[in-house]
């Protein structure tokens, strides 16, 4: 490997701290480097070409934004883990030192996640509309007034239902150990492709969760009279009139995470960070 970026929490010392020290490390290593904050996406964006691996140093909220950063590019992450639970990185803190030099020597293997793409309805003349990628997951959900809204949804032209609910998940597998799994809904194995649609906290209204095929093509329609919002992967939102309309499919683009422990480690591992704990 030639060059390696390092994205890293900005507000977690121990994040820093540790980003200065493997940019030390890998440029006594013939690597080059750079440093990028996880929350200056489009710095990051305009360092990661000809990049051959990103070291995110944090949580999975890290994760998430070093993969909107480096996309559509297939530069893959590996993650340091120095958040709670960390569902998507790989290393520990005191793994690292002997890890990255596998990693360095080309040990190790790809883990390749499905992302959604949700084209969000244009709010200019002439109408462009906007597109979005996600890990995790889109969540239409209700404002600041913490009231139920509506939200009809359709799957492949079809109408399904209408929820009245806090608001409605749509998820990636990867994102099913994340605001899914806290609605209620089942753990899919990291790299399946289906996707799943949930209400959060239904009222009078569907409650079932939906596992759809990953050829699904999903419209959600907002039609409240207080404010609602979508998410992107829990750190983009916007704000969304009654009668906007989101629609959601499995994005073209994926995300590369690169793996040293082997893939048989993943059911016992998962099994430890649900009961809160790590290694």
């Amino acid at each position: 490997m030639k060059k390696i970026g390092i994205i890293f929490h900005p507000l977690n010392e121990a994040a820093g701290k540790l980003a200065r020290e493997l940019e030390k490390l890998l440029n006594t290593k013939d690597v080059s480097t750079w440093l990028c904050s996880a929350w200056e996406g489009e710095s990051a964006r305009a360092q990661v070409d000809d990049t051959d691996l990103v070291l995110s140093i944090g949580g999975d909220g890290t994760i998430l934004r070093a993969a909107q950063a480096i996309l559509p590019r297939s530069v893959p992450i590996t993650g340091i883990n120095l958040g709670n639970l960390g569902f998507m990185t790989e290393l520990s803190v005191a793994e690292v030192p002997e890890k990255l030099n596998s990693i360095l020597a080309g040990e190790g293997w790809f883990d390749e996640r499905s992302l959604l793409e949700a084209e969000f309805p244009a709010t200019s003349e002439p109408p462009e509309p906007r597109r979005f990628h996600a890990l995790n997951d889109i969540v239409i959900a209700h404002g600041e007034i913490a009231r139920v809204i509506r939200v009809e949804a359709s799957v492949n032209g079809e109408p399904l239902t209408t929820y009245k609910a806090d608001g409605v998940i749509v998820s990636t597998a990867t994102g099913s150990t994340g605001y899914a799994l806290a609605a209620g809904g089942p753990i899919l194995h990291p790299q399946a492709k289906e996707i799943l649609l949930l209400p959060i906290s239904p009222h009078l209204s569907a409650s079932y969760k939906l596992v759809l095929p990953p050829t699904s093509t999903i419209e959600l329609r907002t039609s409240t009279l207080h404010s609602a919002v979508l998410t992107v992967d829990g750190h983009i939102s916007m704000p969304l009139s009654s009668g906007a309309a989101i629609t959601v499919k499995r994005s073209e683009n994926t995300v590369r995470f690169l793996r040293i422990h082997p893939d048989t480690s993943l059911w016992s591992s998962l099994e430890k960070r649900l009961r809160g704990k790590q290694g």
